[in-house]
Order: C-alpha cells, then sequence, then structure tokens
C-alpha cells in the first residue's frame, strides 16, 4: 500500500503485542496505537474531510502525535505538523498558507500555552472549521471555549477503519521550513518520500525488525529529523520509542538507563547536553552497553563533540546530512565503516549528490592538494526529493531544476566520494574581500579548554565589510577566561583574516526549537 500509513499497520498485523511507544509510566502496543489512529481517521471521514485535503497538528512529543499524525494518514489527508512554539499570528499563517480544513491542538502547559496559540490562528483563518483540544486531563474544566474536546469525539468512534488508498506522488506531508528568509515555505512531501526515507534504516543504521531497537525520542516531532528516523523509522521496523517532550539533558539519560534505549539521535547540542551532564552518579558503562546507534544530524557536529562522545560512551556517533525538502535524509556515514570524523558521509541508497556554483554549474570535484574537492553548493537528486513548495511555483522552480534540489549549503568531496560540509551559504563571512566559513572557526575555538560552545558570526565593519565575532559558552572549569586570551590565541590558529577580534561571553546561546543554534539572534 502506497499509503504512509502502512508503516504502522504492517508492524500492526505482525507485532500488535510489542510495545511501540513508551509516555512516562505509559505503554501503547502497536495494536492499540493502530486502532487509536483508526478511531482519528473515522472522526476525520465523519466531519468531511476528505482525501488530499489539509489537517494541522500541534503537538509535542506524545504519544497523540502518532496517534493522530498516522489518523489523518489513514484518512486519505496530509498532515500538517506545526512547530509548537508558535505564536498565534504565525498559526494562523500556517493554516491559511497550507489552506487546512482542521487543526488538531495539545492544550499546551503555563510556560508554554500551545491551545491558546492555536485558538487564536484558528479564529484568524476562514478554512479551518474544525478544532479538536487535546487534553491530558479530560475531566479538568475548559481553558478555552470555543474548540471540541478530542478525547470523548474519539472514543464514540469505532477502532477499526479501511485505510484511503493513496498513490505514490500524492502529498502526504507538508513540512514548513524554518523561514530564516522570508516567510516559512511549506515543503510538499509525497508519501514515496517519506516511505522510502524511513525504510533506508536497514541500510544506514542496521535496523532489524526481528531485533528491535528502542529509540530514544528527543527530537520534535513536528521536525522532519524526528518524524522520519525516530517515528516512522522506527515503526517500519517493529521498535519501541520512548518520548520525551522536551530535550533536558539529565532526564533524557535518567531514560536512556531506564528504557535501555539503544538508538539515540539528536543534533550537536543534545550531544552537548549530554557529556555535561554526565556526572560520578551516571553509570556511562550501562548507557554504552545498551546503546548501539548513535545519529547526528540537523547542522554540522563539532569534531571536539564527536571525540568526547567516543571517549566517554564508546560509541561513535553516525553523522548524517538532510533538509526538510528532502524529507529529511540525503547522505550518511557508511554503516559497518569507521565514520570519518568531520563528514557527513556518502549519499544514501538511490540519492545522488554533487557540487554546483550560483549558475547550477558542476563544480570539478577533483581533489586538490589537500585531498578534498574545490567548495561549491551541495546539490540532491534522487527518490527524497520533495514534490515541491505547497502553491509556490517561483521558489520550486528556484530550488529544482531537471530533478535537482539546490541545498543552499556549501561542501566539499573527498577522493573517496565522501562529502564535507563547509558551512550555509548565507552563514558565510566576507572580511576584507576574502571568505571565511563560520564553522571551520567553530571547530577550531571548540579544541580550546575554555570554550563549552561557541557560535561565529559576522558583524558589520566600516572598511572590512564585516568582522568576525566569536559568541562563547565559557567552560564551568575556566571561567576565568579572558576577550584578550581567546583573541591572542586565535591569531595564533588561523590567517590573518580569519581569526575572530571581537569575543562575546554568554550563559547561553539561542537555539531553535530543534535545537540548532540561532545565528539570526546574535549581533
Amino acid at each position: 500500500m502506497a499509503n504512509l500509513s502502512a508503516l504502522l499497520e504492517n508492524s500492526a498485523q505482525k507485532y500488535g503485542d510489542r510495545k511501540a511507544i513508551v509516555f512516562g509510566d505509559s505503554s501503547f502496543t502497536y495494536a492499540q496505537v493502530n486502532g487509536a489512529a483508526n478511531q482519528v481517521a473515522n472522526l476525520l471521514v465523519a466531519r468531511g474531510i476528505q482525501p488530499g485535503d489539509k489537517v494541522a497538528l500541534s503537538c509535542p512529543n506524545l504519544p497523540y502525535f502518532s496517534i493522530i499524525y498516522y489518523g489523518i494518514l489513514k484518512a486519505g489527508a496530509t498532515v500538517v505538523p506545526l512547530n509548537v512554539l508558535l505564536k498565534g499570528r504565525e498559526v494562523a499563517y500556517h493554516l491559511a498558507d497550507s489552506e487546512a480544513k482542521a487543526l488538531f491542538a495539545f492544550e499546551g502547559t503555563a510556560d508554554l500555552p500551545i491551545g491558546e496559540a492555536a485558538l487564536e490562528g484558528f479564529d484568524a483563518t476562514d478554512t479551518c472549521t474544525e478544532f479538536f483540544l487535546i487534553k491530558l486531563d479530560s475531566s479538568a474544566p475548559a481553558p478555552l471555549e470555543g474548540p471540541e474536546f478530542y478525547a470523548p469525539l474519539v472514543g464514540e468512534q469505532p477502532p477499526t477503519f479501511e485505510t484511503v488508498e493513496r498513490d505514490d506522488d500524492d502529498t502526504a506531508v507538508i513540512l514548513y521550513t524554518s523561514g530564516t528568509t522570508g516567510q516559512p515555505k511549506g515543503a510538499e512531501l509525497r508519501h514515496r518520500n517519506m516511505r522510502d526515507n524511513a525504510l533506508t534504516g536497514e541500510k544506514l543504521f542496521g535496523a532489524d525488525a526481528e531485533n528491535p531497537d528502542t529509540y530514544l525520542c528527543v527530537l520534535p516531532l513536528f521536525h522532519s529529523f524526528g518524524q522520519t528516523v525516530i517515528q516512522n523509522g522506527g515503526f517500519a521496523y517493529g521498535g519501541t520509542v520512548v518520548m520525551l517532550p522536551r530535550f533536558e539533558a539529565e532526564p533524557a539519560i535518567g531514560l536512556m538507563l531506564r528504557e535501555k534505549v539503544t538508538f539515540f539521535a539528536g543534533v550537536p547540542t543534545m550531544y552537548w547536553g549530554l557529556l555535561g551532564a554526565l556526572t560520578d552518579d551516571v553509570p556511562v558503562e550501562t548507557l554504552a552497553a545498551n546503546l548501539r546507534v548513535a545519529a547526528a544530524g540537523g547542522s554540522a557536529l563539532p569534531v571536539e563533540v564527536h571525540k568526547q562522545f567516543k571517549d566517554r560512551f564508546g560509541v561513535t556517533i553516525l553523522e548524517g546530512y538532510g533538509l526538510s525538502e528532502t524529507s529529511p535524509v540525503a547522505s550518511f556515514s557508511v554503516w559497518g565503516e569507521e565514520p570519518r570524523v568531520g563528514s557527513i558521509g556518502v549519499p544514501i541508497p538511490g540519492v545522488e549528490m554533487k557540487l554546483i556554483d550560483a549558475e547550477w554549474n558542476d563544480v570539478d570535484d577533483a581533489p586538490t592538494e589537500d585531498g578534498k574537492s574545490a567548495i561549491g553548493e551541495i546539490a540532491i537528486k534522487g527518490h527524497n526529493i520533495m514534490k515541491g513548495y505547497y502553491n509556490r511555483p517561483e521558489a520550486t522552480a528556484e530550488a529544482i531544476r531537471d530533478g535537482w534540489f539546490r541545498s543552499g549549503d556549501l561542501g566539499r568531496k573527498d577522493a573517496d566520494g565522501f562529502y564535507f560540509i563547509v558551512d550555509r551559504s548565507k552563514d558565510m563571512i566576507i572580511r576584507g574581500g576574502y571568505n571565511v566559513y563560520p564553522r571551520e572557526i567553530e571547530e577550531v575555538l571548540m579544541s580550546h579548554p575554555a570554550v563549552s560552545l561557541v557560535a561565529v558570526i559576522g558583524v558589520p565593519h566600516e572598511s572590512h565589510g564585516e568582522e568576525i565575532k566569536a559568541v562563547v559558552v565559557k567552560n564551568k572549569d575556566h571561567d576565568d577566561v579572558t576577550e584578550e586570551t581567546l583573541v591572542a590565541w586565535g591569531k595564533e590558529q588561523f590567517a590573518a583574516y580569519k581569526y575572530p577580534r571581537i569575543v562575546e561571553f554568554r550563559d547561553e546561546l539561542p537555539m531553535t526549537s530543534t535545537g540548532k543554534i540561532l545565528k539570526r539572534e546574535l549581533s
């Protein structure tokens, strides 16, 4: 069956009694999750949702997310996951832009009132006519007026449903890009895009349904990384997904120990957080004995974090690369081989990559004296490439040509076909006419014992155009380090046009909901 929901249905048929989801002290079998998703599908059909209609979902990492996600798909509709941090105005934009007909939203907490923002957005749109509020405690008084409660409505529906058949090229999910420039755009991902990407788990990670993994789900499920690698990939191979609504290092380590987690995937700042939370009381040997796979993506993994994790956990982090527009995985370390630290690996099966210039011309990828090719923008082609940006033909034409998608990321390639990210093309700093790649500077600064985390940015300069600035979180054991010390040290490490002349210390760096450092908020 082409419908992406077959990943859940097939496992429910084969492994109905297995644990599919663990949340807190509760667990849900594959049969239970599939039955609950059928109830959601029945509700949507009863409310007039037609195949191809868009249904939005605003929910953190809770069992409800997976149940509703697959329920929407079973009904033949398209899932529009929303970032739970969106405000009312932003929710309204996403609902209107995607032309969503219905919205499921978690009520949230006092600190993160998801339901209130969703209601504000819902009231500001005309196309969205159904709003279902998800409450953890269905007996508590309603905090909002207007939406209908999810639980009693779904509870009235039968747990059986004949899934609506979809074609491979029908849109399964619309994932909104982060919107670093202009308004966020909705990447239309086909059923085959999402399904085929999830089913690469066997070759990329050695996934085996007869020896299923236990996945710690700390990556937000509304984002492509967590959605494909953890949720869809985990369900495809009959694994158990342990959900944590918000990444915090100490609770994450506690769950890894309690649930004997074998598969951890995260962005670099999550690995940095895990390392920082290791104390003498944490049985690292037990964590390492359980952990089979550690996968990183989302942004470049600092070499220093890679080394420290290997030293402490005895597990080598496998690094990959992708974007929302590529479902998301495009390249990954080669399973069974020692990873090349700093590399994003090679294209996954069925995917091609190459380096291009601004005019789409191929860049000479023959290795130079340092063993790597010239720098070019990474372009990707294969089963993972989106259909396009929803209702944005011009933006689609700019991003995709002859099946090739231009990523916006600058990279190099070695003689063996392994790719290395240099930086985002938009993050490149031009100082006095010289190109400076922040990631290179960050990698070196991270090796200084006083630097725990760093982001390098360009700031306006009267004569040079841009000056290089490092925003640093200090290592707690080196609180006495000064700006002058790091500037002088950098001068010894880099060419004169590269080293940071400005260093600013902060207690923390701003991050997106997916754990990426938000450089646009630094200045």
